[in-house]
């Protein structure tokens, strides 16, 4: 008996008009704009509407580092989202909307996997209702404005050597990442070098995400810095008079998407924030409504802790005012196993056989990693769970370790099985969120805004990455120098580095210490609103693998999607 695809499973599911998943959460249909009858956009009235509804238990989803394929983190949220009706409470779940790029490339999709799905699959994995493009859009007309500003003579004097907006596109293409823009006659524009980032890495969509109006989201855009002058001055998408477009192109994008999950389980889905270079998390509006939808929102943060949950709790909560009640920390064996050190494990290409093996060992070996990722989600005053994301190839020997790790660190564990089994299989997890949310929280950011843009550095590197010093080009120290003195110190930082490390190496598995953090480079989101320090070489627009998912994606005879995983 062959195993249905997760796009099979998603097909056949029986959907239940949203505006009847939108009156779940007490919204009602006139602050929905209806796409079909399985999408809606939620109209910004329903924050002030919803205001009298009680607050929801806040609970984050992340993970130990994972290998290059994931380990069911999302598929967990959406299981965990489920699971909550399973046991008599109700939940909201806020994801990120996926990239088209990953999803024609190695990653896929992001809708979840197998009984614990967001749907409708195809159009969630494919455009949904056109926000990527709006922020392509807005990003790319602020780069033709930029360069028709330079061509009429570039009277706020730009340094054409220090200009640091590109242009994005929403695909995964290589020989785009470095362009030579501008070549032919006088009447092409002024000659320059310059690149493309891949939309989701856009200052734009991070902006989305951190966005909490429209006055928030015009502010936000006015404030982006393109380039600089020769004095080291920052030049403004306000001065060149283009903010005020970019926001009427992203007027209704600012507006969150609800979807529903295989069991009916209310979905907002919004941004796509970039997991290395940006903060990697859904939108602050989304969560403002959903936070009022249910007893529980349910929210997922990018990568493992060290990444996507830092920055979750120091700059996402620190726009949204939001505060955490509990961490969900996914792990896997199979991610464990590689942190052992014991095995190679390639991107785009399938596991080593050898991983399915049953060898306890290798998954104690690993678990420092899980151990540090649970430290660096305490170290934020917020209570974990460790959520054992069960494979079919995993060992009740090998559970057995983790289960002894959870009892030494005095933390909740339970073991899901919500892929097959839906939200049925993941009610264990459900029962330990709830008790851990009823734990006192002590949540707190882990720097002050007033700190040092090196210290807020310094903090991360060796609080959460286990570093014991930080080291800085002489250009990155002559960023800081400048950022600091152009009123940005004050401005979150947003450490750009592996999500295959703890560390910036993403050759060290485990939870190395002792390392030394080299900060390369330095760049500002002014308006998104943090700092990123770049580690190691970041790609910002990926490539295609030698056989990339768009091969296999296509349209049967029928006009059906297939391939689409």
């Amino acid at each position: 008996m062959s195993v249905p695809t997760d796009l099979e499973i998603a097909r056949t599911a029986a959907s239940k008009p949203i505006a009847e998943i939108a009156h779940a959460m007490g919204i009602g249909e006139h602050l929905l704009q209806p796409f079909g009858s399985d999408v809606a956009k939620i109209r910004l009235d329903a924050i002030d509407e919803l205001a009298d509804r009680p607050r929801a238990k806040y609970v984050v989803m992340t993970a130990i580092t994972p290998t290059p394929l994931g380990e069911g983190k999302t598929t967990t949220t959406v299981g965990l989202g489920q699971a909550m009706q399973h046991i008599g409470r109700t939940a909201v779940v806020s994801l990120r909307q996926p990239s088209m790029g990953p999803t024609f490339g190695i990653k896929g999709g992001a809708a979840g996997g197998g009984f614990s799905q967001v749907i409708p699959m195809e159009l969630l994995n494919l455009h949904l209702t056109g926000d990527f493009h709006a922020v392509t859009a807005a990003h790319n007309l602020l780069a033709a404005m930029l360069d028709n500003h330079l061509h009429q003579g570039n009277e706020l004097g730009l340094d054409v050597d220090d200009i640091t907006w590109r242009r994005v596109l929403d695909v995964n293409d290589r020989a785009l990442r470095n362009v030579v823009i501008g070549l032919g006659g006088k009447a092409d524009g002024v000659a320059r070098q310059t690149g493309f980032d891949i939309t989701a890495a856009s200052e734009v969509m991070a902006i989305l995400a951190l966005a909490t109006s429209h006055d928030d989201l015009r502010a936000r855009l006015g404030r982006i810095v393109v380039g600089y002058t020769a004095a080291g001055e920052p030049v403004t998408a306000e001065q060149l008079q283009g903010a005020g477009s970019m926001a009427v192109i992203m007027r209704d994008a600012l507006a969150p998407n609800l979807l529903q999950t295989l069991e009916h389980t209310p979905v907002i889905v919004h941004a796509g924030p970039f997991g290395n270079i940006a903060h990697g998390n859904s939108s602050v509006i989304g969560d403002l409504i959903g936070i009022r939808g249910g007893e529980y929102l349910i929210t997922e943060a990018g990568f493992g802790a060290d990444m996507g949950a830092e920055r979750f709790f120091n700059i996402k909560c620190r726009a949204s005012g939001l505060v955490p009640d509990a961490a969900v920390v996914v792990a896997t064996v199979r991610a464990l196993k590689a942190h052992s050190g014991a095995y190679r494990i390639v991107a785009g290409r399938p596991l080593p056989e050898e991983l399915h093996a049953e060898r306890p060992d290798d998954v104690e070996a690993g678990a420092a990693n899980l151990r540090k990722q649970v430290e660096n989600v305490r170290a934020h005053g917020v209570t974990p769970v460790i959520a054992i994301n069960a494979f079919p190839t995993d060992h009740e020997s090998e559970h057995e370790v983790i289960r002894r790790l959870a009892a030494e660190l005095g933390v909740r564990v339970a073991t899901c099985t919500h892929f097959g089994d839906g939200g049925a299989g993941a009610t264990e997890l459900a029962e330990a969120v709830v008790e851990a949310c009823d734990d006192p929280s002590t949540f707190a950011h882990l720097y002050r805004d007033d700190d040092a843009l090196t210290t807020k550095i310094e903090t991360i590197a060796t609080k959460i990455y286990g570093a014991a010093r930080v080291e800085y080009s002489a250009a990155a120290r002559r960023r800081l120098e400048i950022y600091e003195a152009n009123g940005f110190g004050h401005l979150p930082v947003c450490i750009a580095k592996t999500h295959l490390s703890i560390s910036a190496d993403p050759s060290l598995t485990g939870a190395p210490t002792g390392h030394t953090l080299v900060v390369r480079e330095v760049r500002a989101s002014v308006g998104a609103g943090f700092v990123y320090p770049i580690c190691g070489d970041m790609r910002t627009m990926p490539g295609l693998s030698r056989s990339p998912g768009a091969t296999r994606i296509d349209l049967d005879p029928d006009g059906r999607i297939e391939g689409l995983s």
